[in-house]
């Protein structure tokens, strides 16, 4: 695998590269992943205040927009389109609630309303619940309560619209594989899963997102890292990065259909 450094992304390379690829979604999405290892991480790549607008970002991510990008990437792989604007098509569909833009609250900016959205569309299963994760509900109301720090929300009606939001993800119901939990879960955890890590602050459901990434029998993380500066592979194992970090509870584990 080799690192992208000042990336630029080119979508005839890519098909070259992929275009007759036979991996699994989960392999495929591992191998595409290595394709950016080395691409800067930026925080807040899609919050520019201005009117809402698909951001397509190949040289800079953070780690929810890494997660799109190679999800997006897969499926164009697997569909066999690989184009600029299938791939802004497929991005629509899976960043905003029924692929619709409609303002800042129509973005699924919590990973488990992104989630759920993306179930209903078949494009994810969410299979925690496979590996033990218990039953939990948590007020969600992190954007909100922190308005001053989302630009978009000075609307007052998208702020209205995203207090909706989060009213109705906090009366759903998610499995969370406590931190306690994963070492004897991994095995069910497959190459390419994307992991989502349940976080321990109030209003918040998940706080870091990556892929489970196999090597050598071992499971680790490939992830857009803000630590390390870039999209990585974890140098530590995922169930010994998941407890040197106290702010996550646990994991969410969600699968390409």
């Amino acid at each position: 695998m080799t690192q992208a450094k000042n990336f630029q992304f080119n979508f005839s390379h890519f098909r070259k590269q992929f275009r007759h690829s036979s991996l699994p979604a989960g392999d495929l999405i591992c191998a595409i992943g290595g394709y950016f290892l080395g691409t800067p991480y930026e925080t807040g790549i899609l919050e520019t205040g201005r009117k809402e607008r698909l951001i397509v970002n190949f040289e800079k991510f953070d780690c929810f927009t890494f997660v799109e990008t190679l999800l997006v990437l897969t499926r164009c792989v697997t569909g066999n389109k690989i184009s600029a604007r299938e791939f802004r098509r497929q991005l629509q569909f899976i960043r905003y609630r029924k692929g619709i833009i409609d303002g800042y609250s129509s973005r699924l900016h919590y990973f488990t309303d992104w989630l759920t959205d993306n179930e209903k569309k078949k494009i994810l299963k969410d299979v925690s619940h496979f590996s033990a994760g218990e039953p939990q509900c948590k007020k969600i109301n992190f954007m909100t309560v922190h308005r001053t720090s989302y630009p978009a929300l000075k609307s007052e009606e998208e702020f209205q619209k995203m207090l909706s939001a989060e009213k109705n993800l906090s009366r759903k119901v998610f499995h969370i594989i406590g931190s306690d939990k994963v070492i004897r879960q991994k095995a069910k955890i497959k190459n390419g899963d994307i992991i989502a890590f349940a976080a321990d602050q109030d209003g918040l459901d998940v706080s870091h997102v990556g892929f489970a990434f196999r090597r050598r029998g071992n499971l680790y993380l490939l992830h857009a890292s803000s630590k390390e500066g870039a999209v990585v592979i974890s140098k530590t194992t995922l169930v010994a990065y998941l407890k040197s970090n106290k702010k996550f509870t646990g994991i969410l584990v969600a699968r390409i259909l």
